[in-house]
C-alpha cells in the first residue's frame, strides 16, 4: 500500500498545480478517476467514479473568491475509497464530497497564509529581480504540490483499514442511502450547468435525449454519436447563437 499511497499523492500534487496554475483539466475527476484506477489496478471502478464524480463537478464552477468543493482531493479520494472499500462507484460521491468540503476551506486558509508573497513579488518585480520573481511564482506551485499530496497521503496510507472496518460495520440501510444520495448529487450537478447553458431553442433538444435514453436500449457510444449529430446540425444550419452574433457585428 505504500507504493500505490505514494503514487496516489504525486499524482494528486500534479493535478492540484494543473488546477489553479496550468489548467489543462487534467485534475478533472473523469482523469483522476482513470489515473487512480491504473494505479489501484481496477480501471472499470476508476472510470466509473470518475465520470459519476465529474457529474457532481460539473456545475460547479468557481467565480472569484467563491470556490466549489475541491475537486482535485475529491476526485482523487472518491476514486480511491471507491476501489480500495470495494464499494459501488456512487459511494464515492458520498466519500469524496466531505473531503472536498474540508480540504477547500484548509486551501482557502492556505491561500490567505500566502498572500504576502505576492507583495513580495511586486517588490521585486518593481527592482527588476526578475529571477527572484519567477522562483516565488514557483515556490506557490511547489506548495500546492506538497499540500494536495500529503492530504492524499496520510488518508489512504494510515486511513483505509479503519475506514474498511467503519464502511462493514454500517447497516445495510445505511448504505442503501449513500447510494441513493450518490446517485442523486451528478443530477444535482448537471441542473447546475443547465441553470447556465440551457436556452429555451434548445429544450426539444433536451427532450428528445430524455426520451431516448428513457425508452430506448441504446448505448452510450450510440447515444454519444447521437448527441454529436445535433450538435453538428445545430452549429452548420448557420441559425447558431454565436453565427448570428457575429453576422450582427457583435
Amino acid at each position: 500500500m505504500l507504493i500505490e499511497a505514494i503514487l496516489l499523492a504525486l499524482w494528486a500534487g500534479i493535478a492540484g498545480i494543473d488546477q489553479f496554475n496550468v489548467l489543462t483539466h487534467l485534475h478533472r475527476p473523469i482523469v483522476t478517476g482513470l489515473v487512480v484506477g491504473l494505479i489501484l489496478g481496477d480501471v472499470k471502478t476508476g472510470l466509473l467514479a470518475g465520470a459519476t464524480l465529474e457529474f457532481v463537478w460539473m456545475g460547479m464552477v468557481p467565480l472569484a473568491g467563491a470556490q466549489p468543493p475541491n475537486v482535485v482531493i475529491g476526485g482523487v479520494m472518491g476514486t480511491a475509497f471507491a476501489i480500495l472499500l470495494d464499494q459501488d462507484p456512487k459511494v464515492a460521491v458520498s466519500i469524496a464530497v466531505p473531503f472536498a468540503v474540508a480540504v477547500q476551506g484548509a486551501i482557502t486558509l492556505l491561500f490567505t497564509i500566502y498572500s504576502p508573497v505576492m507583495h513580495k513579488m511586486d517588490s521585486c518585480a518593481e527592482n527588476s529581480r526578475h529571477r527572484a520573481t519567477d522562483l516565488l511564482n514557483l515556490s506557490g506551485m511547489a506548495v500546492l504540490f506538497l499540500f494536495n499530496a500529503i492530504i492524499t497521503f496520510l488518508p489512504i496510507y494510515y486511513g483505509v483499514e479503519t475506514a474498511k472496518s467503519l464502511v462493514e460495520s454500517l447497516p445495510s440501510w445505511l448504505m442503501d442511502g449513500l447510494t441513493v444520495a450518490g446517485g442523486i448529487m451528478p443530477a444535482i450537478g448537471f441542473a447546475m450547468l443547465l441553470t447556465v447553458l440551457l436556452k429555451k431553442e434548445y429544450i426539444a433538444f433536451l427532450l428528445a435525449g430524455f426520451a431516448i435514453v428513457t425508452y430506448s436500449d441504446i448505448s452510450l457510444l450510440g447515444l454519444a454519436i447521437l448527441a454529436l449529430a445535433f450538435a453538428l446540425y445545430d452549429y452548420y444550419r448557420g441559425e447558431s447563437p454565436l453565427k448570428e452574433g457575429k453576422k450582427g457585428g457583435i
